[in-house]
C-alpha cells in the first residue's frame, strides 16, 4: 500500500510530454486517484489526446464507473474537439452505465454520471438509438413471457398442450372414420388404377343414379373431414410457434446481459433480470436527454445553430416515437379487425404505406404552399432570389407547425390506402388507423419544413444484402441471414447521413 501510494505521489509531478500524461493517468487510475487524472488529462491539448488515447485502458475506466466519470467525460470531450469519434469504441462504457444504473438504488448515481451520459451521445449519436433498440428488445422479451396463457378451444379456454393434444385426437378419429368409409366405398387400389375410368367421355355418359351416388359418397367423406372442430391446428401451431420464438427471444437476450455481468442465482426470474436493464436503459436515455433550458451549455447561451441541431434532434425523435409507441397502438387496433386478423404481412405493410404516403403527401402540400408565398410576393420560384423567401417560409410553417390544420393531409393518406385495399372496407371505418395517420403527417411535416428537410430513404427494393449502417434487423428476424426480405419501417436521411435506420426482416433464401 505504501509503495502504491508513493508511486503515485511521485506522479504528480508536472509530466512534460503526452507520453509521460498518459503513464501518470495510468497510474493514477490504477490507485484509482480519478480526479487527479482527470486534472492531468485535462491540461493536454485535444490532439494530444487523440494521439495517445488508444493506449489507455477504457475496461479499467469503465469498471471504476461511477468514480471515473469526470476522467471519461474529459476524455470523451478532448476527442470530440479534435474530431475523433472513432478512436475508442465506447459502447462498453455503455453498458457499464446500464448495468450500473440498473442495479444501484444511489440518489446520486445520475447526478454523477449526467455529464458522461452526455458527452458519450455527442461522442457518438448512435448510441441513443442502440440504447432505444436494446430497451425495447428487453420489454418485448418480458411480454413474450407473459404470452403463455389459457388457449380458446371449442370447448372453452384451456392449456395449449392440452388443445393441441385434443385437436389431434379429434384429427386421428375422423381420419381413421375417413380410411373406414373410403374402403367400404371398395374403391379400386393405386395398382389396380384404370384411367379410363376417369376419363372425360366416360365421366359425361353417367346415368342419375350413379351421379346421385358419388354426390353421396363426397358428401359423406366431406361430413367426416370438415368439421369446425378440425380447422383449429393452425391456429394452435402458430399460437406454439408464437410461444418458441417469445422464450428465444428472451433466453437471447439474458445471454447478452451474461456478458455484461453475472445475473445472480438460476432461481432469480428471468423478467426481474430483463426488466431492471430495461429500467437501467430508460434511465440511461433520460440523462442523454439535452435539457430545452435556453440557458444550459457550458457557456451559458445557445447558439442558432445549436437550437437549430436540438430541434432536428427533437423532430427526428418525434420519428422514433412513431414507430416505437404509435406504431403499436395502430397494429392492435388492426388486429382487432376480423377481416384482416390472420394477414399479418398486410397489417404491417398498410402502416408502412401509411408513413410513406404522409411523407409524399406533406412534400407536395408543403412545395404548394411556397409557391403560393412566391406567387402572392410575384418572385419567380424558379430564380435564386427565392431562396430566402424559401428559408423564411419554411421557418415560418416550422415554427407554426402545431397550430397548422394537416387534416387535408390526414384525408389523402387515408383515402389512398382504403382505394387500394377497397377489399378492406374496414379500414376506412377505423378510427386508431386515422389517428395513426393524423401523426405521421404531423411528424412528416416537422421533418420536411426544415432547411435541409429530412426526408425517406425510398430504396425498398427486396431481396437486398442487410447494409449495416442503413438497415436495422427486427428482433423478430433470423440471425443467421443477411438477406432483407421486408421493410417494417423506412429509413430517415439527412442529406446522405442515415440519422434513423430502416427497420426490416431478414430470414434464409
Amino acid at each position: 500500500m505504501r509503495e502504491s501510494n508513493d508511486r503515485i505521489r511521485r506522479e504528480r509531478a508536472s509530466p512534460s510530454s503526452p507520453r509521460l500524461v498518459l503513464r501518470r493517468v495510468v497510474v493514477l487510475s490504477e490507485g484509482r486517484q480519478f480526479r487527479e487524472a482527470a486534472a492531468a488529462l485535462q491540461k493536454l491539448g485535444p490532439g494530444a489526446v487523440a494521439a495517445v488515447a488508444g493506449e489507455l485502458p477504457l475496461d479499467l475506466l469503465a469498471d471504476g464507473l461511477p468514480h471515473s466519470a469526470q476522467l471519461l467525460e474529459t476524455l470523451f470531450n478532448k476527442l470530440i474537439a479534435a474530431g475523433q469519434r472513432s478512436v475508442l469504441d465506447a459502447e462498453q462504457v455503455v453498458w457499464q452505465l446500464v448495468k450500473l444504473l440498473a442495479s444501484h438504488d444511489d440518489p446520486t448515481l445520475k447526478t454523477k454520471v449526467a455529464r458522461l451520459a452526455r458527452a458519450l451521445l455527442e461522442y457518438h449519436p448512435e448510441f441513443q438509438a442502440l440504447i432505444s433498440t436494446r430497451k425495447k428488445d428487453l420489454e418485448q422479451a418480458v411480454q413474450g413471457l407473459g404470452c403463455h396463457g389459457l388457449t380458446p378451444d371449442v370447448t372453452g379456454l384451456t392449456h395449449l398442450h392440452a388443445a393441441i393434444k385434443t385437436e389431434l385426437s379429434r384429427h386421428i378419429d375422423s381420419y381413421k372414420s375417413a380410411l373406414h368409409r373410403l374402403d367400404e366405398l371398395g374403391l379400386p387400389s393405386t395398382d389396380n388404377k384404370k384411367p379410363v375410368d376417369a376419363s372425360h367421355q366416360r365421366l359425361l355418359g353417367l346415368r342419375l343414379s350413379e351421379v346421385q351416388q358419388r354426390l353421396i359418397d363426397n358428401k359423406t367423406l366431406l361430413t367426416i373431414l370438415d368439421k369446425p372442430a378440425l380447422k383449429q391446428l393452425d391456429s394452435l401451431v402458430e399460437t406454439l410457434a408464437t410461444r418458441v420464438q417469445s422464450d428465444k427471444e428472451a433466453l437471447f437476450c439474458v445471454s447478452q446481459l451474461k456478458r455484461l455481468q453475472q445475473v445472480g442465482r438460476e432461481d432469480v426470474p428471468v423478467a426481474a433480470i430483463l426488466m431492471s436493464f430495461s429500467k437501467g436503459c430508460s434511465a440511461l436515455l433520460d440523462l442523454m436527454q439535452i435539457p430545452h433550458s435556453p440557458c444550459h451549455s457550458d457557456t451559458g447561451y445557445h447558439s442558432g445553430a445549436e437550437q437549430d441541431q436540438d430541434v432536428g434532434k427533437d423532430a427526428v425523435s418525434r420519428y422514433e416515437s412513431l414507430y416505437q409507441q404509435s406504431r403499436p397502438r395502430a397494429m392492435e387496433a388492426l388486429d382487432a379487425l376480423p377481416d384482416l386478423k390472420h394477414a399479418a404481412q398486410l397489417k404491417a405493410k398498410i402502416l408502412f404505406s401509411v408513413v410513406v404516403l404522409a411523407f409524399r403527401t406533406c412534400k407536395s402540400l408543403r412545395d404548394h404552399k411556397l409557391l403560393q408565398a412566391c406567387r402572392a410576393l410575384h418572385v419567380d420560384p424558379r430564380c435564386s432570389a427565392s431562396l430566402p423567401l424559401r428559408r423564411e417560409a419554411l421557418r415560418c410553417l416550422a415554427a407554426a407547425q402545431e397550430a397548422l390544420p394537416l387534416q387535408e393531409a390526414e384525408d389523402q393518406v387515408m383515402g389512398l390506402v382504403c382505394e387500394a385495399l377497397k377489399e378492406y372496407g374496414c379500414l376506412g371505418g377505423c378510427q386508431a388507423l386515422r389517428k395513426f395517420a393524423g401523426e405521421a403527417a404531423r411528424v412528416a411535416w416537422a421533418l420536411g419544413c426544415r432547411m435541409p428537410a429530412y426526408e425517406l430513404d425510398t430504396d425498398f427494393q427486396t431481396p437486398t444484402r442487410l447494409q449495416p449502417e442503413k438497415h436495422q434487423r427486427h428482433h423478430s428476424s433470423s440471425r443467421n441471414s443477411d438477406i432483407v426480405r421486408s421493410f417494417l419501417w423506412p429509413a430517415l436521411l439527412l442529406h446522405t447521413n442515415y440519422v434513423y435506420k430502416a427497420i426490416v426482416v431478414t430470414d434464409g433464401t
